[in-house]
């Protein structure tokens, strides 16, 4: 089963829906090579923290330390134009999380480079929308080198697969799903991130938010997750305690 999910995952390019009807109808399949490392859903080392999505990943290329998946770990994601608040704050909550948690993002622009770089001294897992030997964003290049080689990069997409727009929501899954809580530091009405708090909340996760200037629209999905029940961090022991 294992190489049937190989191949099925090259085959469709990471797609979970194709890969779910080529399972489904037993499509043929037949064994073959891939350059680099792989887990699937039915190996013993597949994380049990990803079982709990409703839409668990089949198989996961990766490289680096796979015994980072088993540690307790804290998602941090935020919009990828950040302001200069929420870098800042971005800098104190990871700073004090990463001496407790793995630190789970995304690996793109803005609040998710910030919060993998400022836990490259401790450890941080960065889960990506494309194959692994594809950079998005290129200015992100010297950080795919460090965690590749210091801690843990994921998809669920072959090597040689592009950045499409449409596998970012799907990433956010893996990335939740790692995840024992997740801290959203800033984030408009629509986008990824409140896609991110969808998947947490399903699988009974915590979310935590960091209030924002109601005047700032970068910071509206904050506040309206916060008037809607999300824990609110107001200062760094409330950032402590989670």
């Amino acid at each position: 089963m294992r190489e049937k999910l190989l191949y099925y995952a090259v085959k469709y390019d990471g797609d979970y829906q194709k890969i779910k009807k080529a399972i489904e109808k037993d499509e043929p399949w037949e064994k073959i090579t891939y350059d680099g490392c792989y887990l699937t859903i039915v190996d013993a080392m597949y994380p049990k923290k990803l079982k709990r999505l409703q839409y668990a990943p089949w198989v996961l290329f990766y490289e680096g330390d796979l015994s980072l998946m088993e540690r307790n770990a804290c998602g941090i994601v935020g919009s990828r134009n950040v302001s200069a608040y929420g870098a800042q704050m971005c800098h104190i909550i990871t700073n004090i999380l990463k001496e407790k948690y793995t630190i789970v993002s995304g690996l793109a622009k803005g609040v998710d480079a910030l919060s993998h770089r400022y836990a490259l001294d401790t450890h941080t897992i960065a889960v990506i929308g494309c194959g692994l030997d594809v950079i998005y964003p290129k200015e992100n290049a010297w950080l795919y080198d460090k965690i590749r080689k210091q801690h843990l990069l994921l998809s669920e997409y072959p090597k040689g697969s592009k950045p499409f727009a449409y596998h970012f929501p799907w990433r956010n899954r893996i990335l939740v799903g790692l995840s024992d809580q997740l801290v959203v530091v800033e984030a408009r009405k629509r986008s990824g991130t409140m896609i991110s708090v969808n998947e947490a909340l399903a699988i009974d996760i915590p979310v935590y938010c960091v209030p924002h200037d109601f005047l700032k629209k970068e910071g509206e999905g904050c506040n309206l997750l916060i008037s809607q029940g999300a824990n609110i961090l107001v200062d760094e022991e409330d950032i402590r305690n989670i």
